[in-house]
C-alpha cells in the first residue's frame, strides 16, 4: 500500500502541463491530462534528463527534451526510442485542492 504525500495544489498544474515534484525525496514528473493526474519517474531512462523540467507533454505523451525518447504518462511505458526501459508510475489522488502522490 503506497504512502501518499501532498505535492502540489490543483491550481498549480493547469490541464496539459507537467512539473517535477518531490515525493518522499524522489523526483516525480506530475502531469495533468484532460482532468486526470498522472505521476511517473522524472528521470529519463535513456540519459538521465529531467522529464518534468526539460520534457514536453502532448496529450498523454511525454517527450524527453534531451534526445526525444517518448513515454506514455498514464503508464510509464516507452513509446519511442532511444529509451528502452519503462518509467515507474505512481498513484495520484486529489483531496480538496491538494494533489497527492503515492510512493
Amino acid at each position: 500500500m503506497p504512502q501518499f504525500t501532498k505535492v502540489l495544489k490543483v491550481s498549480d498544474l493547469p490541464s496539459g502541463s507537467m512539473k517535477t515534484v518531490s515525493a518522499f525525496g524522489r523526483p516525480i514528473a506530475l502531469a495533468h491530462v484532460d482532468g486526470q493526474y498522472f505521476a511517473v519517474d522524472d528521470i529519463c531512462t535513456h540519459q538521465q534528463c529531467s522529464l518534468g523540467g526539460e520534457g514536453f507533454l502532448d496529450s498523454n505523451v511525454i517527450t524527453c527534451g534531451c534526445h526525444g525518447a517518448q513515454y506514455d504518462v498514464t503508464s510509464g511505458k516507452v513509446m519511442a526510442l532511444p529509451a528502452v526501459e519503462n518509467l515507474a508510475s505512481y498513484q495520484v489522488k486529489v483531496e480538496g485542492n491538494d494533489i497527492l502522490v503515492g510512493v
